[in-house]
């Protein structure tokens, strides 16, 4: 079973920045697709970003330019650093852990329980 946990959220200013962290658990983390997805308050979780297990990064247009996501697989860890954060980047920001297992047609997905971004005045 792989465990996962979100940490580095926390209240910003417009224009600020944070850093996000997720530590995983198992040994299956460097040969997963990670990502990062959030959900703000009434609406659906959203993707955010992606990173594969060849450092290939993917960003939603909402994120790009501001947002950079990265690995470092001898520590199972995952971060994403976000710049000139926005209102609308309120959310709770999930890590996602996706590793498709010998004999599966589809990648099973792993979740953290999230971390608390709020940006404000």
């Amino acid at each position: 079973q792989v465990q996962h946990v979100e940490s580095g959220g926390g209240t910003v200013q417009p224009g600020g920045s944070l850093r996000l962290t997720c530590t995983a658990s198992g040994n299956i983390f460097s040969d997963s697709v990670m990502g990062w997805y959030r959900q703000a308050p009434g609406k659906e979780r959203e993707w955010v970003a992606r990173i594969s297990k060849d450092g290939m990064e993917e960003y939603a247009d909402s994120v790009k330019g501001r947002f950079a996501i990265s690995r470092d697989d001898a520590r199972n860890t995952l971060y994403l650093q976000m710049n000139t954060l926005k209102s609308e980047g309120t959310a709770v920001y999930y890590c996602n852990l996706a590793y498709l297992f010998v004999g599966n047609v589809q990648p099973k997905d792993f979740w953290g329980q999230g971390t608390q971004v709020t940006v404000s005045p």
